[in-house]
């Protein structure tokens, strides 16, 4: 029992250091992180990434500093579709699909929600981005009875 005591005593008298994800130079928004643009630092921030590789790959959403950690909130997963382009919508209900052209409003990743205008009726729709890259919208409407 007094060498357990002992032992713990020696282990909360070393302090442990956790390593952190850094920026190894600026990255502009929107671009991907790649192995050469982080580097892992002796710091331990709390929220930050632990593992490069939870990092590379991803594309940046806001400026990533050299020298600075890279937060979650600072990175996504790549965006499949950009401002102003041309997509499909798809509309499901039942048995019936509808497919038609729309022009997005913003940029988006797989998953993601997305403003697109419907290029036939010119109204704006929300939909979700579909690992095809297509935007499915779903039913809105809320029946009363």
């Amino acid at each position: 029992m007094r060498y357990l005591f002992l032992l713990a005593l020696m282990i909360s008298a070393f302090p442990s250091f956790a390593e952190t994800v850094i920026a190894a130079r600026n990255i502009r928004p929107g671009m991907i992180v790649t192995a050469q643009d982080v580097k892992l630092s002796a710091a331990d921030l709390a929220g930050g990434f632990q593992l490069a590789a939870d990092v590379i790959g991803q594309e940046a959403r806001t400026v990533l500093y050299a020298g600075r950690p890279v937060l979650p909130s600072d990175i996504g997963p790549p965006a499949v579709i950009d401002r102003n382009q041309i997509v499909t919508l798809i509309y499901t209900a039942g048995q019936m699909t509808i497919l038609t052209e729309g022009r997005s409003l913003g940029r988006a990743a797989i998953g993601d929600r997305v403003r697109v205008m419907n290029l036939a009726s010119r109204t704006t729709v929300t939909g979700s981005v579909s690992s095809t890259g297509d935007v499915i919208v779903s039913n809105t409407l809320i029946h009363v009875q």
